[in-house]
């Protein structure tokens, strides 16, 4: 895949630190990757937003911030709360084009969840993944609610004929999960019908992240990520 969009089930999941795990792997097996910020948000303008955690987990430099807005709101809404236009979804999906053409892999790294607003005229990230063609990442919370959001997403996902990419990823999974995490394993897998694609661990240090990425992303993302191991050791 040369395009892959990466979402979540909601704000906080792990987005960014899994797009920084696909990265990693990704350079380190010599493919010239680009990561694109279709809108930031909630950073003023001299501040570091996703893309420099991306950066500093990961090293991939080659980072693409689209609109930067600086309200914590989504793209639309601090938009309109800062008297500006949001992003337009040809703009967007032109400039990730034209990066696939020079690049072996972009990742794009959504705002919030799946069907966020990012301009008035309503567009959404599952708008540009239907326009690019591409895949599309998911990035599920571990705990309780996780459940609900994360089939919503994946019926939106099928409704609008929109490809899973491989399995649902856990963007944090806690160094002490409780019965509700543990539980949630099989049950991940049962909503989405397929093995989970990873489970990176809570507070991935930037010094070991190579190694965290290689044993938190399953081979569908270029790692070594075991769902039937991860089940038998930490699910119930």
């Amino acid at each position: 895949m040369s395009i892959l969009v990466v979402t979540g089930t909601g704000t906080g999941v792990g987005k960014t630190v899994v797009t920084a795990a696909v990265a990693v792997l990704a350079q380190r097996r010599g493919a010239k990757v680009a990561v694109v910020k279709p809108a930031q948000t909630g950073v003023r303008p001299d501040g570091d937003g996703d893309l420099a955690e991306v950066c500093r987990l990961s090293t991939v430099d080659d980072l693409h911030e689209l609109a930067r807005l600086p309200d914590p709101l989504s793209p639309e809404a601090a938009a309109r709360v800062s008297g500006v236009d949001g992003p337009l979804l040809d703009a967007a999906a032109a400039a990730v084009a034209a990066l696939a053409e020079t690049r072996d892999l972009v990742l794009v790294e959504g705002s919030g969840g799946l069907l966020v607003r990012f301009a008035a005229d309503g567009w959404t990230l599952a708008d540009l993944a239907r326009v690019l063609r591409a895949p599309v990442l998911l990035v599920a919370a571990a705990g309780l609610g996780t459940l609900n959001h994360t089939a919503l997403t994946l019926e939106v996902l099928a409704g609008r004929g929109l490809r899973l990419a491989g399995g649902v990823v856990i963007g944090s999974w806690p160094a002490e999960p409780e019965l509700a995490e543990r539980c949630n394993i099989r049950d991940l897998e049962t909503v989405s019908g397929r093995p989970l694609g990873g489970a990176l661990p809570a507070g991935a240090p930037a010094g070991d992240f190579p190694g965290v990425a290689l044993h938190g992303l399953g081979p569908e993302y270029g790692g070594r990520f075991d769902a039937g191991d991860f089940r038998r050791e930490h699910g119930r």
